[in-house]
């Protein structure tokens, strides 16, 4: 029975072939990518995340995802136009981080609230010092200086 349906299965790739339906495929040619490397277990993840443009951080478990949410609260919130708004995305993590306390999973790893005055003080710091430098007028423009010369003397 195995040998009837390997034998229909090579006749119709046969059958193809000579169609010329295996003919112009993309990556004709072409060597097989990852051949030379080791094999991985995870590769379809790996090829999954690349091809949909994903980040990593998606494969990490909630309290490691929350972690590196935090470390990234400055780098987040520097662009944001009012307090209001900074307070208000420190409060929707701060929710998110107090939900997994009361209920965590995954690996126990410590996970705090981020302190609202302390983001705030970082931010306002930072829009102080990018506001002094539009604000900081441009250097004098130095004239040369002309040069007279008396016209009864010779240059040399």
């Amino acid at each position: 029975m195995v040998d009837a349906w390997q034998a229909a299965v090579e006749a119709q790739i046969r059958g193809a072939q000579e169609r010329g339906e295996f003919d112009n495929l993309p990556g004709m040619g072409k060597p097989i990518p990852g051949r030379d490397l080791p094999y991985d277990e995870s590769w379809w993840i790996k090829s999954f995340l690349e091809r949909e443009a994903l980040p990593s951080d998606l494969l990490l478990p909630t309290p490691l995802q929350l972690r590196r949410r935090v470390e990234q609260v400055p780098d987040e919130v520097r662009d944001l136009p009012t307090e209001a708004s900074v307070r208000e995305f420190v409060g929707l993590l701060n929710q998110e981080i107090v939900a997994w306390l009361r209920y965590p999973s995954g690996p126990r790893v410590v996970v705090r609230p981020v302190d609202t005055e302390a983001v705030l003080r970082q931010w306002r710091a930072h829009r102080a010092a990018r506001q002094a430098v539009v604000a900081a007028p441009p250097p004098p423009v130095r004239r040369p200086r002309r040069q007279w010369r008396w016209p009864w003397r010779r240059r040399a």
